[in-house]
């Protein structure tokens, strides 16, 4: 039997009555769009984070884009950010208008490289939007420092990093808005896409309450532009009510496994992942690195063990970012890394057994060199 990178059918089958519950519902209820669930979800998620404000969305991309509109930022800005994310990132800020500015990221935990910031701002500059990458958070004090003094907004790209903490705090809870993706994969994963933004603001939050529905204050009554059609489904938002109370589980699990890996391969010659001062990682994805990457993959493969890279194409390389400007070699530590990171299998119903023979395949793989 194969051993994926991810799955959540055994899951599945542990919360099945649940979640099948949920949803009989919200089909029961007589409300099908922004109803009691959605209401339900967006205080619950907000009490999690002890924030004021949580407004859902149909996505996570769509959450950035609703985000930096409603923090100001649009056409001719400039936005900070970091090339080794996924691409919605980066689709998400030419969606408004704005462009990407990257910096390079550090060598050893792949997370922004907070001290390059300054060098970075220019007088288009409007936003930082750090990503907290595989699971854990960019180091905050720094930037928000930076920002502060240049009068910029700081946006939290919390895709890959439900219930981190940094310094104690809960991820997302640092800036001056979080966006959040509840993609399927992910620490907090619905049954289809959703997306959520949090913020400590009621003007912040009642801008994305509006431009999440049209631009209207009122029904059928659009008070500015733009507006989007961007709503969380009822149905997702009920399997999210239920899964938040489950997340702490989740992450805990998570850490578990993460512990497993760097017990049985500590001595081999992968390089594992690197936890940053402060934090308290989540392990979305375990990402190693290795220089015989694609062999790796390839050999595990025929031991049906199958492994990802996330990600393999830095944003700033890829033929739809050209007109940013970015060639081969401007930024040397994203891209070197890019050449040897991949993951291992990382979700909660991974069992032992299964990781064991994940630990004994690498090693199998990697004593047998190339």
């Amino acid at each position: 039997m194969t051993v994926d990178v991810w799955g959540y059918l055994d899951e599945y089958h542990e919360e099945r009555a649940e979640i099948l519950e949920a949803v009989d519902e919200v089909f029961a209820s007589g409300r099908l769009i922004l109803g009691a669930e959605v209401t339900r979800f967006e205080n619950d998620f907000a009490g999690y984070h002890d924030v004021p404000h949580c407004v859902s969305v149909d996505n996570g991309t769509n959450a950035i884009v609703l985000a930096l509109r409603a923090l100001g930022v649009g056409p001719g800005d400039e936005v900070i950010t970091v090339a080794n994310t996924a691409a919605p990132t980066v689709v998400a800020i030419d969606a408004v208008g704005a462009k990407a500015v990257f910096a390079d990221v550090d060598p050893d935990t792949y997370l922004m490289d907070v001290a390059s910031l300054p060098g970075l701002i220019s007088s288009r500059t409007r936003c930082v939007l750090v990503v907290h990458l595989y699971g854990q958070c960019v180091e905050m004090k720094p930037v928000l420092r930076v920002a502060r003094a240049n009068d910029l907004v700081v946006l939290e790209d919390c895709a890959q990093s439900h219930g981190a903490r940094h310094h104690g705090r809960t991820c997302g809870t640092m800036g001056d808005a979080a966006a959040f993706s509840f993609y399927p994969t992910k620490v907090l994963g619905a049954y289809g896409d959703g997306g959520a933004v949090l913020s400590a603001d009621a003007t912040t939050d009642a801008a994305l309450r509006r431009l999440r529905y049209y631009g209207m204050e009122d029904r059928y009554f659009v008070e500015r532009l733009p507006g989007h059609n961007s709503r969380l489904d009822e149905v997702q938002a009920a399997i999210l009510v239920r899964k938040l109370r489950r997340l702490d589980t989740y992450v805990a699990r998570r850490r578990h496994i993460a512990e497993r890996y760097a017990d049985g391969l500590r001595d081999t010659d992968l390089v594992l992942p690197t936890v940053a001062p402060g934090n308290d990682h989540v392990y979305y994805l375990y990402v190693v690195r290795h220089p015989d990457r694609d062999r790796i993959i390839e050999e595990m493969a025929r031991h049906s063990v199958r492994l990802n890279v996330s990600y393999r194409w830095p944003v700033h390389t890829m033929t739809g970012f050209r007109s940013l400007g970015y060639g081969a070699g401007s930024l040397p530590r994203t891209e070197k890394a890019a050449e040897g990171i991949f993951s291992l299998p990382m979700f909660p119903s991974l069992t032992d057994a299964a990781q064991d023979r994940v630990i004994e395949g690498l090693r199998k793989v990697l004593s047998a060199g190339g």
